[in-house]
This record gives structure tokens, sequence and C-alpha cells, in this order.
């Protein structure tokens, strides 16, 4: 027979083993749970515009365009993207004219709306439809702006001083773009923290979506590159012309 002290003791670890089950389905449950449900408010933007997660309709006119790549004043904050030719050819053909766009989001590629029709405004209820697609994904190109920690700021002191990029792979640097003339590649002028030039990186090669944020940040005369840095400028070179390194922009920014 059970004593008092022994039902007392075998009620509260009953209790016990009670709310760690409940505990653990709960929890079940909780992880269960999708991260982030279609059709669930993801981001507003400074218009008030809703972007959920999936399909979203908008619409505005495109203010300006590279390759795969166009933003309009009407979706702050968010760029639209094509994974294929539009009538016309890129989505540099949609300049200037008002646009009726389907286009999907997920958190995974943030700012961004993958196109899966586009529609020219015609008249006040027509429109024409000048792109179609299925693709969810962003063009290869296309600098996820979850990466930025990924390319630190470089110290860059001066320009004979090698530690300060070699075996660094990956980095941002402040400066102001110099284009190229007669053929030769464009140079970056770095800034030191004095605002006077520390040296020039040469620029092998612009990412399509680099060159379509240079356009979106023309009104500033210096900004923040993010480089793949690769082969060091030979010292002898080096002495005469400030240049330190070759290196690839994958992404241009403010920060």
């Amino acid at each position: 027979m059970f004593h008092k002290a022994d039902m007392m003791k075998f009620a509260s670890l009953s209790l016990t083993a009670l709310l760690l089950l409940t505990s653990a389905v709960a929890c079940g449950k909780k992880a269960a749970e999708p991260a982030a449900m279609e059709g669930a408010v993801a981001e507003t933007t400074e218009s008030g515009l809703s972007i959920v997660i999936g399909l979203n309709t908008v619409e505005g006119t495109v203010k300006d365009a590279k390759g795969s790549y166009f933003f309009m004043d009407e979706v702050p904050g968010f760029d639209v993207c094509v994974t294929g030719p539009v009538e016309g050819g890129d989505a540099a053909a949609l300049i200037g004219k008002p646009v009726r766009i389907k286009g999907l989001f997920n958190k995974d590629l943030p700012n961004l709306l993958v196109a899966q029709s586009i529609e020219i405004k015609e008249g006040e209820e027509r429109f024409r439809s000048v792109y179609t697609s299925t693709a969810a994904a962003a063009p290869q190109d296309f600098f996820n702006q979850k990466s930025r920690n990924e390319y630190p700021s470089l110290a860059l002191t001066k320009f004979d001083r090698n530690a300060d990029w070699e075996g660094k792979g990956k980095g941002k640097a402040f400066g102001a773009l110099v284009p190229g003339t007669a053929g030769a590649a464009d140079r970056i002028s770095i800034m030191g923290a004095d605002g006077k030039e520390v040296g020039k990186v040469i620029v092998d090669s612009k990412s399509t979506f680099a060159e379509f944020y240079a356009g979106k940040l023309k009104l500033f005369d210096k900004v923040w590159f993010y480089l793949n840095i690769k082969d060091s400028v030979d010292k002898a070179l080096r002495a005469k012309s400030k240049e330190m390194f070759h290196a690839d922009v994958v992404f241009i920014g403010l920060y």
C-alpha cells in the first residue's frame, strides 16, 4: 500500500512528466511551423506598399535599368530582375515606360522581385505583355546583400603596403571610379581617412549588377566598392602609378 508521502511523491512525478510532455508537443508544433508562409507580409516600403512572400503585383514607371535589372520609384527599396529577354531587348527597353509587374519575393533574396510577367500600359485600361517567365532564381551576377559581411572594410593605408590586401580574398574599399580612356581599364581611386588618395585599384571587370548600382548612385562622387581581390601590381610599376592590385567589382553601395 502507498503511504501518504509516497502518494504525494507519485503525484509530483506525474505532474512533472505531464508538463514535460506538453512542452515537447508544443516545441514540436513550433518547429513544424514554416519560417515564412506564402502570402505573409514580409516588407512594407517607405510608400506604404506591402510586399508579401510569394507573388506580388506592382505598378509604376521604370526609372533606370541595366541588363537584367531595373527599379521604379513606386517600389522604393526594391529592385526587379528578369531572367530572359524583354520585348525590345533587355530591361533597358523599359526605361520611362509605365508597367504592371507580377514578381516573386522570398526572404532569401532581400530587396529583389523576380519578374514573372511584365506588361506595358498603353491606355487607361490597356496593357500589353512584353515578358513572361516561370523562373524563381535571381540572375547569376546578383549580389545578395546578406553577403555584405563577407566583404570587410579594407584598411588600405599605403599603395606599397601589400599586407593591406594580399591574402584577403574579398573586401570593400571607399573611393571614386575613374573611367579608363582609349580602351584602358577603369581604376578606383581609393580614399584614406583624411580624404586623400591612398592608391588605385585596377578594375578587371564589373558585374552587370554592380554597373546597375553605379547608375543608381550616380549622384554620389564616392561610394563603397565590393571587390574580389586578384593579383598585386608589380612593385616597379606601382611606385610610378600608385596602382595596388587588380580586382573584380561585384557590388557598389553607400556603405
